[in-house]
């Protein structure tokens, strides 16, 4: 259903919200369940649309999906009555070719269309193919991707980037495979620990969890499991950016310190701190918001990395974020080449911001936003969009809101609640 918020700024969010379940741990281990013939029940799913895709997907393949209570599925693929996945679900979404690892290991075989997902620049799935032939499958490109083994073997792999998802398959193609594989250069972001912690509830055996190499020793077989998903720390630092800029008092519970910690350097040198105790984070209301400069007074810079860096997917957030702050700061967007063209609509709204290239802004602030009509072009864009229009003067319009709510459950009212002045509108 195609739907817009109208967003009247200028109100400080108050009160306490809950972090929801991490989406990008939630998809990989749907993916996984999918490796047992066995029941798999997950705690703290997101009702989400990204979600919901993914089980589509999952039930297409011949598994079956029960929602025992909010947030908590319980998932069984007894048998597998298919290895291709629908194209006109993998076009929804990038994590589909997450299951092309547990098809793999399941079944000796995987068809699976061109992933979707955000168009934030080039994506490459080079990795992916590298990884699963290492472990013994052959790679068929077609205007589709077809993979095939007789039988996966353990390696030692190098992968050529960190990349999140294609760690995640070569484990999920690991952990039944004959004999010992190592992953170096594995990406170790939160969610990647999330799917070790789970595949080692249901037998596997992962040494290095939290690195960036992992040891997989092979096993015959996984067993079902029932595992909770951790606090989506990308949704947390959106409302850290959120209250600092609307000037706000907020409490965010269920999170743990260590998965926001690399956020919280970042976010310093924009002056933007807060309080943690007991997996609750506290961001005080009437923070003095000003660039803290390099030594020398040289203007800072704060760039994205790989896990633990600062997370690309808080780019946009942060970038919102700095343009209510008094001073300059350079924003270098390293790892995906057009998520910062979003910032043509801030301009729109009044943000002083020199885009550089497609990977470096320069913003100077503070600068005061006004009200305007806005499209949103991806889950972390559209979220920036949301903060900007509700820190400025005025009244927004965001558009093609399906983005922002393939990665926020509820936004709406959950921000409504806070006190935010947000209509949702067919």
């Amino acid at each position: 259903m195609n739907k817009e918020y109208r967003i009247k700024g200028g109100t400080p969010v108050q009160g306490t919200i809950h972090a929801g379940g991490n989406k990008n741990a939630a998809l990989p281990c749907i993916a996984a369940s999918l490796m047992t013939d066995e029941p798999v029940v997950l705690n703290n799913i997101p009702d989400i649309e990204d979600v919901q895709v993914m089980l589509t997907v999952y039930r297409a393949l011949g598994g079956t999906v029960e929602r025992l209570s909010p947030g908590t599925y319980r998932l069984h693929a007894h048998t597998i009555s298919t290895h291709t996945i629908p194209a006109q679900y993998a076009a929804l979404i990038r994590a589909s070719i997450l299951f092309a690892g547990p098809l793999l290991s399941r079944t000796g075989a995987v068809v699976l269309p061109p992933p979707g997902g955000d168009v934030i620049g080039r994506r490459r799935l080079d990795t992916h193919f590298l990884a699963l032939s290492e472990l013994g499958a052959s790679v068929d490109i077609n205007g589709q991707f077809t993979f095939k083994a007789d039988a996966l073997r353990g390696k030692d792999i190098f992968l050529d980037e960190a990349s999140v998802t294609a760690t995640e398959n070569a484990l999920m193609a690991a952990v039944c495979a004959c004999g010992t594989t190592v992953l170096t250069n594995a990406a170790s972001e939160p969610h990647v620990q999330d799917l070790c912690r789970m595949l080692g509830v249901m037998g596997a055996r992962i040494e290095g969890i939290g690195s960036n190499i992992l040891t997989i020793h092979g096993v015959p077989r996984l067993s079902g499991c029932e595992y909770t998903i951790g606090a989506d720390f990308m949704e947390v630092g959106s409302f850290i950016g959120l209250a600092a800029v609307t000037g706000g008092d907020l409490y965010i519970t269920g999170i743990q310190e260590r998965d926001i910690r690399p956020a919280q350097f970042a976010f310093g040198k924009l002056g933007i701190s807060w309080e943690y105790k007991d997996q609750c984070l506290h961001v005080p209301a009437e923070q003095t918001l000003r660039v803290n400069c390099d030594l020398g007074g040289m203007i800072p810079k704060i760039d994205d990395a790989p896990w633990p860096g600062f997370p690309p997917d808080l780019m946009s957030i942060i970038t919102v974020a700095a343009t209510q702050v008094e001073g300059t700061v350079l924003i270098h967007e390293k790892m995906f080449e057009s998520r910062l063209f979003f910032v043509d609509k801030l301009i729109t709204m009044g943000a002083r911001i020199v885009l550089c290239d497609p990977h470096r802004a320069v913003i100077s602030g503070k600068s005061r936003l006004t009200g305007s009509e806005l499209h949103s072009p991806d889950v972390r864009a559209g979220m920036a969009m949301v903060i900007a229009a509700l820190c400025a003067q005025g009244t927004s319009t965001i558009r093609n809101v399906y983005q922002i709510e393939r990665g926020y459950e509820n936004l709406a009212a959950r921000l409504a609640s806070l006190g935010a002045k947000i209509t949702v509108i067919p």
